[in-house]
């Protein structure tokens, strides 16, 4: 069977990691979390205090990029792979609403978005990959045999968000978690380095009434249909 690119984007909590893992594992394809690498990049300016919620020093995290080493490691347990940041794993702290207040800031740098398209491009460069974000099938994979564009209602996010982080045990209030949601919206699509936007030829899914087993449902038959005609 061919093997083909497929690029998930969309706007934040929309599942798209959710649904890009399933089907990797499903067609035994590489799975990609761009964002993972953002939120890492992320991590590692606010520990070197290049970026806190008042100051960001752009410049400080420009010269030091050559320092950060991303890899993703594959967890047998879990089914995926996890995000290592210089040779730590670093899964749990990149999910924090501490870093997700500050990522789209990080991730409208042109300079921190060229390293990582650039990596991002070698890990797909064999085809049968998975890779999500917010700018996969406009600037990483314009060619990619499929694209998807996930969404659903910012309230709708920002109730499965709070859902994620409150059963983890952090101490986070709705209100907080759906600020941050539309705030991150609105960065996300006006920055002026690759936007987030639908590409004319992707699919959009909206899921804001959906549940994981419908979506994936209806998601995978798109799938299989464009491996058959690719």
């Amino acid at each position: 069977m061919k093997r083909i690119t497929i690029a998930i984007d969309g706007f934040s909590s929309t599942g798209k990691s959710t649904v890009a893992k399933e089907l990797a594992n499903k067609l035994e394809y590489v799975y990609v979390d761009s964002g993972a690498m953002y939120r890492a990049v992320t991590l590692f300016a606010m520990e070197h205090g290049f970026i806190t919620e008042n100051i960001f020093n752009q410049n400080d995290l420009i010269k030091n990029l050559k320092d950060i080493q991303l890899e993703f490691k594959f967890n047998t347990l879990l089914g995926f792979g996890e995000m290592y940041l210089n040779g730590k794993n670093v899964e749990k702290e990149i999910r924090s609403l501490e870093v997700s207040k500050l990522v789209s800031k990080v991730a409208a740098i042109s300079e921190v978005r060229k390293v990582l398209v650039e990596q991002q491009q070698k890990m797909g460069a064999k085809k049968g990959v998975v890779m999500d974000g917010r700018d996969i099938g406009t600037v990483v994979f314009p060619k990619a045999e499929l694209k998807l564009f996930m969404n659903a209602s910012a309230e709708k996010r920002a109730r499965r968000r709070f859902d994620e982080l409150t059963k983890r045990g952090d101490d986070v209030s709705f209100d907080e978690i759906l600020k941050n949601v539309e705030y991150r919206d609105y960065i996300d699509s006006t920055r002026k380095d690759s936007p987030l936007y639908k590409a004319d030829d992707a699919i959009e899914i909206d899921n804001s009434d959906l549940n994981l087993e419908e979506q994936f449902e209806i998601i995978l038959k798109i799938v299989k249909k464009r491996i058959r005609e690719s």
